[in-house]
């Protein structure tokens, strides 16, 4: 995982549950000088979904940005 993507991932896991949006996650990755495409965020979030396997652990929330779900860590007993 690039050093970016880990960022990226750990800014998401800090916020669990939690909507981040795509202007904090950009300047999380990216200082003021430098020169981003439009869709690097969206690359970077499709490379970590690949990496850990799991397109369901991060969640677009179009126009918003992205979270990471939380898990219902609740067993039922029967």
């Amino acid at each position: 995982m690039s050093r970016r993507e880990f960022s990226l991932l750990q800014k998401l896991l800090e916020n669990v549950g939690y909507v981040v949006s795509r202007d904090l996650l950009t300047q999380c990755l990216y200082g003021w000088g430098d020169e981003i495409d439009s869709n690097t965020l969206e690359v970077h979030v499709h490379n970590i979904r690949k990496k850990l396997a799991n397109t369901h652990f991060i969640r677009t929330v179009r126009g918003i940005g992205y979270m990471v779900v939380k898990e219902n860590s609740c067993i039922q007993l029967t």
